[in-house]
């Protein structure tokens, strides 16, 4: 296992996962809700940035290796799921939302892995639909543990919740653009599969 910066900031990010969903679970006299909403905001917002950052690193100076290749996007995928969890357990995002949003996660993954077996990795390589329905949710999640009004003047709550909405739309047309692509390869194993 290559260890170098990049990936060092990946496992970083990994170790900040508890550390959101955790911070909900003090107890009141150690924090109060509102400081909880903060911490969990100010620890998400960390490990996104650490998600750009461990990439630009990585490519600059040539670090990239194929452990880091895995290792990030699982660390991208158990962050947001993981906060989506907290924010359904509080209320504050509807489960069928988060379901789509991580139930996609799970099929696109899976279908990445079965197209890199197949050797066409290059089909299913992210596109500018799920890059904005990322952003959307990256967004949309640390307005939603923070839960109030931001500097006064930001609704939160009701642009998180409208953020996150688009998230799941974008999410499920990504997912229709992904298998779209795929579709004549599954097509083609599937009808070789039937003739042997």
């Amino acid at each position: 296992m290559p260890f170098n910066f990049p990936i060092l900031l990946t496992w970083l990010r990994v170790a900040l996962i508890p550390l959101v969903v955790g911070v909900f679970y003090l107890p009141n006299t150690m924090l109060t809700p509102i400081e909880k909403n903060l911490a969990a905001t100010i620890i998400f917002i960390v490990a996104a940035v650490t998600d750009w950052f461990d990439g630009f690193l990585a490519r600059r100076w040539n670090q990239t290796s194929a452990f880091g290749a895995f290792l990030d996007p699982v660390a991208d995928k158990l962050m947001v799921a993981g906060a989506l969890l907290v924010l359904v357990e509080w209320n504050r995002v509807n489960a069928v939302i988060a379901f789509i949003i991580i139930g996609r996660e799970i099929t696109i993954s899976a279908l990445r892995e079965w197209m890199a077996q197949i050797g066409a990795s290059k089909s299913v390589a992210v596109s500018s639909l799920g890059k904005i329905k990322t952003a959307a949710q990256m967004v949309a999640i640390p307005m939603l543990l923070f839960y109030g009004e931001a500097f006064g003047v930001i609704d939160t709550i009701l642009w998180g919740r409208v953020l996150l909405l688009i998230a799941a739309v974008l999410t499920v047309w990504s997912m229709f653009y992904y298998l779209q692509k795929a579709w004549p390869l599954i097509k083609e194993k599937a009808g070789n599969l039937l003739d042997q």
